[in-house]
Order: structure tokens, then C-alpha cells, then sequence
């Protein structure tokens, strides 16, 4: 047979395949991997992801947008593979274990995996981290007033330290905080279902939390009128009493001082348990992080807006992860501020 008998057939072979596609399927450019939403039961899944299958799928899934690459480069992962290695990284912290758990995916293969959805995830915190609206606020302040009858609370704000690696040895020290580790410290502010309000990733270790607060978008909010009315914030002595951020008492002298301390600490203690409840969750923030640095804010508000999916989602809430809580260096009292603050003690707890 000559070589134009050969290409001919071969054009008719191409025409037949042109008209009856499903005869000939496309070859699918799909990694020979295992699919954890079949291998695994409800429970295993849900202990290795932090979220149960559907919520994956028909929620998670379509927010990050992602989609298939079907270009002939490579064996290129679906979006659903490419979702569940982030997943697995934010619940383990460790690009070691995600590859031998989603067999035949390199380590720097994760690495810009959960570099990218992390960034996309990270664009969603207006969507999924903000203050209640005008009408949600009534109610939770009663839910926090029926923790402790503190009244008129509306979040409560506390700052923890993500640790990371040594970003460079330039700017390292600038990271170092005050126990000698490298990190970012994250202020969080959180409703009374330990929803997250607000949350600030951006800062060295060796900031301290009243300077993030007073250079915040929250604290401008506050300043400027757009959240006045809205409530009170509780704060511990690591911030400055004002006229919306309600500290303890440093040394208290009378019985309602007293009170007051206890249905502060008390009413507060939510902010603390929702730090343990992240670091529980996505464990990722509770190791060192060896993620570039310019990625590592992302990876935070990317664990921030997943754990505001998994409240309203209510998903299983893990035991808070216990640490050793080392009280902060107390920011003195201004005149002003013991001024409210004396007031406010009088009329609610004297």
C-alpha cells in the first residue's frame, strides 16, 4: 500500500471520527490517581479534608472557579484534585503527607497548587468574613450577653502568632516575637458561634496587637462612624480601653470591678477558643510554615474564610487545640479610657 492510500484512509478514518464522536472518545489527560471521594468513607474523608463530601463538591468547588485544563501540556489535574490537595495541606501542614496521600503529585506540584487556591480563596474574605449587618446585631449581642450578662458586645478581638520560617536575613528579626520564634501575628475578631468578623494577616511577629488594631480597617470603621451603634469590642490588657474596645480592669479595687472582670473574661474566653478551633482544624497554622512568605498571608485568610464555610455550613467542630496562653504586655490606661470604662462599670455592674 503506498503512502497516499495509507493517508487517505487515514482521512477517512478522521471523518468517521469527526461524525460519530462517541464512538471515539477524547483522551482524557488525567493523572492515574486515586479518587478520595470513592475511596474514602464520610468519616475518613471528613477527618483527612475537614469537610464532608457534598460541601466539597457543590460548594467549595464551584467558588474557586477553577477550570480543566485540556490542552495536550502534560497530564494536567482536574479542579476537584487540585481542591482536595489544598484541603489536605490546610488540615496537615505537610507537603509530605499530601503527596503520599494523593499518590504521583510532586512536592513543588502541591507547593504552587496551594499557592494558587489559596489566592483565590484569600479574594473571598469580603464575601465570607464580615460584621453582621444592621439586622443580625440585636441578636448577637444577646448571645453574648447570655454567656456572662455582658452587654452590648458585639465581637470579641485577640491576635495569635502563625509560626513560619525565617522569611530572609534581612528582614528576619522584624518576624521574630517575643518568645524567639518567627511569625505572623493575626488579629481575629469573632461573633459568639465563633464566626470570624474580621481578621488582619499581614503583620511580623514582633508587632504587638494594640499597634495592629489601631492601624486596622476595623479600628478606622470605628473611628470614622461606620460601625458606631454597632457594639462594643472585648479586648484583653494587650489593647488600650476606648470608647468601643472594652479591656479588664488591671487591678480591681471594688466588687463591681470585680464583676465586671468576670463576665469580661468569661464573655471573651470565645475569641481564645476559636484560635484553638483554627490551629485544630487547619493544622497548617500551627506548624512552621516553609511556604514563600509572600504566600503565607494568603494561606491564613484562605483558612479563615474555610472555617466561616465550616460554621455555616456546620460541619463537625473539632476540640480547640490546647496551648499555653502567655498574657500580653498590658497597655497602660489612659485618662479617657478609665473614664468610659468607670462609667460603663457603674451602670452595669454596680
Amino acid at each position: 500500500m503506498s503512502d497516499s492510500d495509507l493517508y487517505s484512509d487515514f482521512e477517512e478514518f478522521m471523518d468517521y471520527v469527526y461524525d460519530n464522536p462517541y464512538d471515539y472518545p477524547a483522551r482524557k489527560y488525567i493523572r492515574d490517581a486515586q479518587n478520595p471521594l470513592e475511596c474514602y468513607d464520610e468519616e475518613q474523608f471528613q477527618k483527612r479534608f475537614r469537610f464532608r463530601k457534598d460541601t466539597v463538591v457543590h460548594m467549595i468547588l464551584p467558588l474557586i472557579g477553577l477550570q480543566s485544563n485540556v490542552t495536550n501540556k502534560g497530564l494536567p489535574l482536574p479542579p476537584i484534585l487540585q481542591l482536595l490537595i489544598a484541603l489536605r495541606f490546610y488540615a496537615t501542614g505537610n507537603f509530605q503527607i499530601v503527596c503520599g496521600d494523593l499518590h504521583k503529585i510532586s512536592q513543588p506540584v502541591v507547593s504552587k497548587i496551594v499557592a494558587k487556591l489559596s489566592k483565590i480563596l484569600a479574594m473571598k474574605v469580603v464575601e465570607f468574613i464580615k460584621f453582621p449587618g444592621a439586622h443580625e446585631r440585636a441578636n448577637v449581642k444577646r448571645a453574648f450577653y447570655q454567656r456572662a450578662q455582658f452587654p452590648g458586645v458585639i465581637g470579641c478581638i485577640d491576635c495569635t502568632h502563625v509560626p513560619i520560617k525565617n522569611p530572609s536575613r534581612e528582614n528576619g528579626e522584624l518576624f521574630r516575637n517575643r518568645k524567639g520564634e518567627f511569625s505572623i501575628n493575626v488579629q481575629l475578631i469573632c461573633g459568639p458561634q465563633m464566626l470570624i468578623y474580621d481578621i488582619v494577616a499581614r503583620w511580623p511577629g514582633s508587632a504587638h496587637d494594640s499597634r495592629i488594631f489601631s492601624n486596622s480597617r476595623c479600628s478606622m470603621r470605628f473611628e470614622e462612624g461606620d460601625l458606631v451603634g454597632a457594639g462594643i469590642l472585648l479586648g484583653d490588657s494587650g489593647y488600650a480601653q476606648s470608647s468601643y474596645t472594652y479591656t479588664p480592669v488591671l487591678n480591681p479595687q471594688t466588687p463591681a470591678q470585680e464583676r465586671y472582670n468576670r463576665s469580661h473574661i468569661s464573655t471573651r474566653n470565645i475569641i481564645e477558643r476559636l484560635n484553638g478551633v483554627l490551629k485544630r482544624r487547619f493544622a497548617c497554622l500551627s506548624r512552621k510554615l516553609q511556604n514563600k512568605i509572600k504566600n503565607v498571608p494568603n494561606i491564613i485568610v484562605a483558612c479563615a474564610v474555610l472555617h466561616n464555610i465550616s460554621v455555616n455550613t456546620n460541619q463537625e467542630m473539632p476540640e480547640p487545640l490546647r496551648s499555653r496562653i502567655d498574657p500580653p504586655t498590658p497597655v497602660p490606661d489612659n485618662e479617657r479610657g478609665s473614664i468610659i470604662r468607670a462609667s460603663f462599670i457603674a451602670r452595669h455592674f454596680s
